[in-house]
């Protein structure tokens, strides 16, 4: 009972009889943040948002700088490099970004949360469900660079295979999602700080987002690079340090064995509802199953339709892109699964007054870090939160300006666009951005929508995007009204099943119901399968597009504003080369196939024998997630410096002042008549008569005859620009990938 002007009590006692970390007893608590105390000072959340948010930004301004200045690249005026990071980005700190990109305030404070409400159970669903997401995307990185390697989003493959009104409708799909992204990062970051610091909400929802925006507008992808992989290895130290903290070091617990008698104990006080036996070390749970099955589905949305992750295999280097993801993916199971091992199961075997609505706002790792270490605990959750939430912040920021910049400036405002122009548009985009943002999470706020809603729900709204932009790249009989009758019946299909569900079981459709388990698994099942059975339909239906891969390759081509070296293919066998690229891809497929295979099936099969963990399985348990944590740390951390002191130790080739694209051979668009100059001269080796004597034109790169220009058969194939092709479509005799009969050696 908690009366008028007094304090609220209530008939909690802690069963192991701990105490708060200043020795006052936890006992009579209604929850543990409770109102008007704060772990830490108001002054030091202040410090955090502002002079730790500035400090980083200057710090990745001066690596950029650096960067530019031993490449003689003017950050001006490149837009390409400003956009694309030059295309050379290395496998590590590829694998970084990623890291950095997929750590969400959720993956910190949601995973924690599934794992104090389900058991074990729950941080690996939270793991696996959002980890093979990655894996499969490394498939689609390839792709990019086989098939499209000067693209610049991945909304110039939709406009080039199914035309402008595609483009419309997979702009406001990839929109939505960079948007419901940055609400719950900005939302979890500000609901954490507020609970520990007491720093408003509202001040936080625009302070963070605004403080990225700044070395984001500087520095461009090579700014979002450098700060992921600086705070990416805070963030792992930290997770290392609660891991040594509640398994090794001193503590109330302390060990594996401690934490496994303390669980079985708390199985008795208060019991998992879903779980076998309620025992919270059973991968038996009904409720983990569920929320694995919503993690999976709804992640994939958050992943291929999130214009950040098919930017970063944009920037890469193409041998780096596969390693890159892989690499990545698999360093970031360790964050949600051994973080959340570790903090969500620690809050249960210490019986900590957590209430359902702090778990549900994420507050169940400051809780423990309060707990088993103090104010020193509680900052270092603030901080690694808080950088988990900018890292990402940067990259849907510099995402999001692109999509503004390319999708929509130059393709509906101003077609000749020059690059000091693009990145002028999308310096602003950037703080237009952050500020709707910050907009957006004080929405969500007032309107009382958790974290964990968001998270659940997400998938209901842009899950059905995923299925037509992955036929984009994968599956040349996809027809525009295919995809856009998946997306858009796909997205109905989810709305419609959600609510309905919710109204089924609960009698009402508002906040609360609609978060629960069930709606929201048929609202993500039917996002996904009936967009995907719609477009596979209407595909069929319409005969096929056949589309030829050559067009998407020569058509990208023309985006390009400065001609970049890194956007042609390469013929010369190295590992860059189109050719190693084709000979790996099939192996990427079955190796990205078979990890999903282990991660979502064979692993928690191999589990169920166990039933109730046992003191020694779960041990086992413990060291897998000690081991991983190590091994992600090592990959991110030490293996982008091996990288990097190579790249800086190296002679760096100038840059030469960006040039319009129109100036360089594939950009042309003049007739040439090749049998003339064959049959002129027919032992002499061809060369370009558009090129200065003394060059030669980029490896690979071929003249075609002009065909005589026709309007289109079918309104709306390749971008609806009629007079582009000639009718039947490409006449060429070779297939993607082969040799052409004229070629330039």
């Amino acid at each position: 009972s908690c009366p008028d002007g007094q304090p609220c009590q209530s008939d909690y006692r802690n069963i192991f009889g701990y105490t708060r970390y200043d020795d006052k007893p936890y006992d009579g608590q209604c929850s543990f943040f409770e109102a008007g105390e704060y772990a830490l000072p108001e002054w030091l959340g202040w410090f955090i948002i502002c002079v730790l948010g500035l400090f980083f930004a200057a710090l990745t301004s001066v690596m950029v700088y650096m960067n530019n200045k031993k490449q003689h690249i003017d950050g001006n005026s490149n837009s390409e490099h400003f956009t694309t990071g030059g295309r050379e980005i290395p496998a590590g700190l590829t694998a970084a970004d990623v890291v950095s990109k997929w750590t969400w305030a959720a993956t910190l404070l949601q995973s924690s949360n599934v794992a104090y409400v389900y058991g074990v159970s729950g941080p690996f669903w939270y793991a696996a469900g959002a980890t093979i997401q990655v894996l499969l995307f490394s498939i689609l990185a390839v792709e990019i660079k086989r098939k499209c390697p000067a693209i610049h989003t991945v909304l110039e493959v939709v406009l080039v295979r199914w035309g402008t009104g595609a483009h419309l409708v997979f702009l406001f799909f990839c929109l939505s999602t960079n948007l419901i992204v940055t609400g719950m990062l900005i939302l979890g970051g500000a609901a954490a700080v507020e609970a520990l610091t007491g720093v408003t909400t509202y001040a936080s929802c625009f302070l963070i987002p605004l403080g990225v925006a700044t070395y984001t507008a500087f520095g461009g992808l090579k700014g979002t690079y450098y700060a992921s992989w600086t705070h990416t290895c805070i963030i792992y130290i930290a997770l290392l340090t609660f891991l040594w903290k509640v398994y090794a070091g001193p503590s109330d617990l302390g060990s594996a064995k401690k934490v496994w008698e303390n669980l079985n104990m708390a199985a008795i006080k208060n019991p998992s509802v879903t779980n076998t036996a309620g025992s919270y070390i059973t991968m038996f749970s009904e409720g983990g199953m569920i929320f694995g099955i919503v993690n999976i589905i709804g992640n994939f949305g958050t992943v291929f339709v999130d214009q950040s992750y098919w930017q970063g295999a944009i920037a890469c280097r193409p041998a780096a892109t596969w390693r890159g993801y892989l690499l990545g993916g698999l360093a970031w199971f360790a964050i949600p699964f051994s973080m959340a091992t570790t903090l969500g199961l620690a809050a249960r075997a210490l019986d900590l007054p957590i209430t359902g609505g702090e778990a549900g706002a994420g507050l169940v790792p400051p809780a423990v870090a309060l707990h088993l270490m103090g104010k020193g605990g509680a900052f270092l959750v603030v901080l690694q939160l808080f950088l988990a939430v900018t890292s990402t912040a940067n990259s849907e920021q510099l995402a999001v300006s692109s999509l503004f910049s390319y999708d929509i400036y130059k393709l509906y405002v101003n077609k000749n666009a020059t690059g000091r122009q693009i990145i002028a548009v999308s310096r602003v985009g950037v703080i237009v951005w952050a500020i709707l943002s910050g907009v957006f999470g004080v929405i969500l706020f007032e309107l009382e929508i958790s974290l964990g809603w968001v998270y659940v729900a997400m998938g209901n709204f842009i899950g059905s995007a995923v299925t037509p932009i992955c036929f984009s790249l994968l599956w040349k009989d996809c027809t525009a009204l295919g995809a856009i009758s998946g997306a858009v019946g796909g997205l109905m299909a989810a709305i419609i099943g959600w609510c309905a569900m919710a109204n089924e079981m609960y009698g009402c459709v508002n906040v609360d119901t609609l978060g629960s388990n069930y709606p929201v698994l048929v609202g993500n099942l039917n996002a996904l399968v009936f967009s995907t059975l719609i477009a596979v339909v209407v595909s069929y239906a319409q005969g096929g597009q056949n589309f030829d891969w050559v067009v998407l390759d020569r058509e990208t081509g023309k985006y390009l504003i400065e001609d970049d070296p890194h956007a042609h293919h390469k013929h010369d066998g190295s590992p860059d080369s189109q050719e190693t690229m084709n000979a790996v891809f099939q192996k990427i497929v079955v190796c990205a196939m078979a990890l999903t295979f282990i991660l979502i099936l064979l692993w928690p099969i191999y589990t169920l024998p166990a039933g109730v963990f046992s003191e020694r399985y779960f041990s086992f348990w413990v060291a897998v997630a000690f081991i991983w944590g190590h091994v992600a740390a090592f990959i991110t951390i030490i293996y982008p410096i091996f990288e990097l002191v190579k790249d800086f130790g190296a002679e760096a080739p100038e840059v030469p002042p960006p040039q319009p694209a129109s100036m360089y051979p594939q950009a042309d668009t003049r007739a040439i008549d090749m049998t003339a100059m064959a049959a002129a001269s027919p032992a002499a080796k061809l060369e370009s008569p558009l090129a200065p004597a003394a060059a030669q034109p980029p490896a690979g790169f071929v003249f075609l005859p002009q065909q005589p220009s026709q309007p289109m058969g079918q309104p709306g194939m390749y971008g609806n620009m009629p007079g582009m092709f000639p009718p039947g479509g490409y006449p060429q005799p070779y297939g993607y990938g082969q040799a052409p009969p004229m070629m330039f050696q």
